[in-house]
């Protein structure tokens, strides 16, 4: 689960991590109060979106004026207006794709006088099993750029959970930063603040981008991203509390009540399979066979009827599916549960795709004649790349 940047600037200053102070914004109406109460000179708008690359993003509408999703103002006046501007409008980034997602939250805080930006981030390390630092001293800049242009720029490491966070961990990112005196022990307490937040708070990612050096020489947070592990929520429900549903994509959040597995894609053939190992080699399979998958969808051992209805709706739901592919193995899922899911979503709302289907494993004979007596216009396959083939071949003709 993601958060959002005023979000999760108010748990890093709950911690005791410095960020500068600022004011939420969802009404045009509020900004100018908003943007009262903070001590300028300078102001900054941001837009409040889950995606990253604001600044460099662009609005639909011209009414928004020109620039991004984060404006610089000089008056308290000219804040409002910027907010004004950018409420209710749609922003572009390279995140968010050609839809873009609409702005209806604005953060207006103080600006910051900056000397040096740094690029920050804790994440999992899925290679090692353990949390990693990332750091870099080309903050600002999208840190796969820097990653493919000059790797020699980033430093990262992972700490031993044996041990956790030591302040030789934090004196090596000062280091490489190039941080000096004062700003090192700056830098080793807030290591071990943010690691420590990390960890308490069953985070997936954390990511400060710029982490600023101010004209005064002091460290400041600047931007802040948090990702957090979804299976570990029933822990924190006051994390659970900062979801915005609006943010997310309305397929995976419909199936997220039925605890499906469902993630969407950017391909043209839908895939209901059952185990995530299948799933990914579905994937890969449709891949090879020279088309996309439209999303990723596991419905799991224990599905039902009810289940599979509500798994096969929602891939039906999305307009980009020229195809589908049910690939089921019947080892705790038994064929005929899915078969029936699938005649009675397409009872429900009709098919207007092709619809390929292999079943193999437990009761895979009445999951057969289930779907053999259903009078539906259904594509049997044998195996999993007799399936792929047909599916594609139906797409592409």
């Amino acid at each position: 689960m993601n958060i959002h940047e005023y979000q999760a600037k108010a748990l890093l200053r709950a911690a005791g991590a410095p960020v500068s102070d600022g004011r939420l914004v969802t009404r045009a109406e509020e900004a100018k109060t908003a943007a009262g109460e903070l001590d300028g000179p300078v102001w900054v708008v941001k837009a409040q979106i889950h995606a990253g690359g604001r600044g460099k993003g662009s609005f639909k509408e011209p009414e928004a004026g020109e620039g991004g999703g984060v404006r610089i103002a000089r008056s308290v006046e000219e804040a409002a207006e910027e907010a004004r501007r950018m409420l209710g409008r749609t922003l572009v980034t390279k995140q968010t794709g050609a839809v873009g997602k609409e702005v209806g939250r604005i953060y207006i805080e103080d600006g910051a006088d900056i000397a040096r930006e740094f690029y920050l981030a804790l994440l999992v390390d899925r290679q090692t099993s353990r949390v990693s630092f990332v750091a870099s001293t080309e903050g600002g800049m999208d840190i796969e750029e820097v990653a493919a242009s000059t790797p020699e720029k980033i430093l990262s490491f992972s700490v031993d959970p044996a041990t956790g966070y030591q302040p030789y961990h934090g004196r090596r990112i000062a280091f490489a930063l190039g941080l000096e005196g004062k700003q090192v022990k700056q830098c080793v307490g807030l290591m071990g603040t943010l690691y420590a937040m990390f960890i308490d708070k069953d985070m997936e990612m954390l990511e400060i981008n710029p982490l600023v050096l101010t004209g005064e020489g002091r460290l400041l947070c600047l931007d802040a991203k948090m990702g957090f592990d979804n299976n570990a929520l029933y822990r924190h429900p006051d994390i659970a509390e900062l979801r915005d549903t609006s943010e997310e994509d309305p397929k995976e959040l419909e199936a997220s009540k039925y605890d499906l597995n469902y993630i969407a894609l950017d391909g043209e053939i839908g895939c209901m399979v059952n185990g995530a190992g299948l799933a990914m080699a579905t994937m890969d399979i449709i891949k090879l066979y020279g088309a996309e998958p439209a999303n990723f969808l596991d419905v799991g051992g224990g599905a039902t009827t009810e289940k599979v209805t509500a798994a096969f709706k929602i891939i039906t739901s999305d307009t980009r599916v020229k195809g589908i592919l049910v690939n089921i193995f019947g080892g705790i899922m038994r064929c005929d549960v899915i078969a029936e899911g699938v005649v009675q979503a397409v009872r429900d709302v009709g098919l207007k795709v092709p619809l390929v289907v292999r079943l193999e494993g437990t009761k895979v004979e009445e999951g057969k004649r289930i779907l053999n007596e259903s009078g539906l216009d259904v594509i049997a396959a044998d195996d999993l790349g007799d399936a792929a083939k047909k599916i594609v071949k139906a797409v592409k003709g």
